[in-house]
């Protein structure tokens, strides 16, 4: 009786080499819907999918969020501006992981501050798409190991117009376009520079903070600043 069932070449297929095939084709699994995702917009996201559940719960309705993805055309180049300066201005430095910014927030909490994140646009698209909401280590490193296929296989425009598409920029409002209609009833196209910089401003926490609100109003200067120089930046910060 034979241990193992032998293939056409009349070799055993060992255990081991089967979970090794098996934890390649996970660790794969990724690659064939990032690169759909050069050309085509996910029509859902993990963060969606969360959201939803929640309004379902919750018994609001419409359950599904608003979701309105345009092309680059589409969005006021203001906006894509506002979004590198309020989010990562590093974002044209890194390769997906912005240690110095990594490095910074960790001396920060040493002193006493707080834990503020670190993330880049690239670990934030990784995280909308594929992931869930939250701090854990597992999902932090999954996160990076996305991010990394995602900054390889892809262009930095690209991951830019996937943020801009798929993040939360209003209660249950994704993709700038919803946003800006949702905000300012006009198209993201139609955003005046201040306005991107408003809506910039309250991508850390969409669906507490309102474009005119107080937080913003205190964000906005600094990041009307950070907007007057072009981008792609092409040398750190100084």
């Amino acid at each position: 009786m034979r241990l193992f069932p032998r293939r056409g070449d009349g070799q055993p297929r060992s255990w081991p080499v089967r979970i090794l095939r098996t934890l390649l084709l996970v660790a794969l699994s990724p690659v064939p819907f990032i690169l759909l995702f050069a050309v085509v917009n996910p029509p859902v996201t993990m963060v969606m999918l969360q959201r939803a559940g929640q309004r379902l719960v919750a018994g609001d309705t419409p359950a599904w969020p608003v979701h309105t993805p345009v092309s680059r055309r589409a969005m006021s180049p203001a906006l894509r501006r506002a979004v590198l300066a309020s989010e990562d201005d590093r974002f044209y430095l890194h390769h997906g992981i912005d240690f110095v910014e990594l490095d910074k927030a960790l001396e920060r909490r040493k002193r006493g501050g707080k834990l503020r994140g670190a993330s880049t646009l690239s670990q934030q698209v990784a995280k909308n798409i594929f992931l869930w909401n939250g701090r854990s280590f597992v999902r932090k490193g999954l996160e990076a190991y996305l991010t990394l296929w995602l900054e390889l296989l892809l262009t930095k425009e690209r991951i830019l117009d996937l943020y801009i598409n798929l993040a939360e920029w209003g209660p249950y409002h994704f993709g700038a376009e919803a946003g800006a209609r949702y905000h300012f009833r006009k198209s993201a196209a139609s955003l005046s520079r201040e306005e991107a910089a408003r809506m910039a401003a309250i991508l850390p926490a969409p669906r507490r903070w309102s474009p005119r609100g107080s937080v913003a109003s205190r964000r906005v200067g600094a990041i009307l600043q950070r907007m007057q120089y072009a981008a792609p930046r092409t040398e750190a910060p100084k």
